[in-house]
């Protein structure tokens, strides 16, 4: 019989894949930008706000802020540069008004972490007031992404339409905040539970609005000036 230990590393693992594949959801929509040369209407915000996130979730992780916690660092490093990535194509083919913006936001950004960990290793020495600091900054931010999706629900309650809400994202969002708030319940994390949780209701959510209004979905209308973008959560 597995102990709670091992199983809580295997569903540790299979949140690392299944948030892997979400944060390369948004790759279709950098190879459009890539081949036409321009950013068109997608907006970097999403990204810019993840890459923040990855990296206090990797702060959390660490064993010196929240013990056994390697697999919330292994995937949010790889989000991390993933996220990186995506704000580098948006950097080169924006322009330069927006790449102001974006360079503002990081550098605030890194002043930001820099503070937090500064705070956390200077002024708490343990364990347990680390991870309550850490980890209620990293639960507010995973809070606030979640306005992103409320926004695409919105507009599919007001158009009847589920077009611009990707089912196998919504699905996908909907399995990464099951696995990890399982994980997070294996091993008693509220700063992981709590967000992911919220996660998992998000997603089913968005099922649920996709089963009601699949029917009345106009498939044949292009959209092209409205399209909208579903960017994953992948907390942690």
């Amino acid at each position: 019989m597995a102990n709670t230990e091992t199983i809580r590393t295997i569903v540790g693992i299979i949140g690392n894949v299944i948030s892997f594949f979400l944060f390369l959801s948004p790759v279709p929509t950098f190879i459009k930008i890539w081949k036409v040369k321009t950013v068109m209407q997608f907006r970097p915000d999403p990204y810019v706000a993840t890459v923040l996130n990855c990296a206090v979730w990797i702060f959390y992780g660490m064993p010196f802020v929240h013990p056994d916690s390697l697999l919330v660092i292994t995937i949010n490093g790889i989000g991390l540069v993933i996220e990186l990535i995506y704000v580098s194509i948006f950097f080169i083919y924006s322009e330069w008004p927006k790449r102001r913006r974006i360079i503002i936001a990081l550098i605030i950004e890194v002043i930001f972490v820099a503070i937090v960990i500064f705070v956390t290793l200077t002024f708490l020495h343990d364990t347990k007031s680390r991870s309550m600091l850490v980890g209620i900054l990293a639960v507010i931010f995973n809070i606030l992404m979640y306005t992103s999706p409320l926004t695409v629900m919105r507009r599919v309650i007001s158009t009847k339409s589920v077009k611009y809400m990707p089912f196998f994202l919504s699905l996908a969002n909907f399995a990464n905040g099951c696995i990890w708030f399982a994980y997070a319940f294996l091993k008693f994390d509220p700063y992981i539970l709590v967000p992911n949780g919220l996660g998992a209701l998000s997603g089913a959510l968005q099922l649920i609005l996709y089963a009601t209004y699949y029917r009345s979905t106009n498939w044949d209308d292009d959209g092209k000036s409205s399209e909208i973008e579903l960017p994953g959560n992948t907390t942690p």
